[in-house]
């Protein structure tokens, strides 16, 4: 119940949900099968919500075939992420714990991101006022900067932008080639 009120807090406040978060010191494996995949498959079922709004254009095959490459985007984010995140920034990941914590950070960060997908879906309009809220991101990953433990104020906006970037972009570009690929 604990991790729900973690997602929940870094949601509603990112800098209390952070410290909440430090104090909880899940590992990363309960972060991740507690909280991120299964909010992955319910990200996939709310994609079959999409054909009671139109049921001509979306079909049951099509649906699968979006519920699956919805999940693989955010799946594939969150390892591609962590490695690039790492590899940008080894001073963050040098110890086991400090890579626990960036893995926690990053999986906390999309799970922000997939609640909005799963939103949206259950919306009927193809634009939803939903995607403005993608800039929340930025908000939460500079308030997770204490929990990351960078302190150098030189490297604060560099990171913000590429750890925001990357966890905004890489599910769009991921669903846009694996589209390609099925279409």
């Amino acid at each position: 119940m604990s991790l729900i009120k973690n997602i929940a807090l870094v949601i509603v406040s990112p800098k209390m949900g952070w410290e909440e978060i430090n104090l909880s010191g899940y590992p990363t494996h309960k972060v991740l099968q507690g909280g991120f995949y299964p909010l992955l498959a319910l990200l996939a079922v709310s994609s079959f919500a999409l054909m009671l709004y139109d049921p001509t254009a979306w079909t049951l095959s099509k649906t699968l075939m979006h519920a699956i490459v919805e999940f693989a985007s955010y799946f594939a984010t969150y390892f591609l992420t962590s490695y690039l995140l790492g590899g940008f920034y080894p001073e963050i990941v040098r110890t086991e714990s400090a890579n626990a914590r960036l893995n926690n950070f990053i999986a906390y960060n999309l799970m922000f991101l997939v609640i909005l997908e799963i939103f949206n879906n259950l919306l009927a309009d193809g634009f939803s006022p939903i995607y403005f809220l993608l800039l929340y991101t930025i908000v939460i990953v500079y308030k997770g900067l204490d929990y990351l433990n960078l302190k150098d104020s030189k490297k604060i906006p560099k990171f913000v932008t590429v750890a925001s970037a990357l966890m905004i972009c890489l599910p769009q570009a991921f669903r846009w080639i694996l589209e390609k690929m099925i279409m």
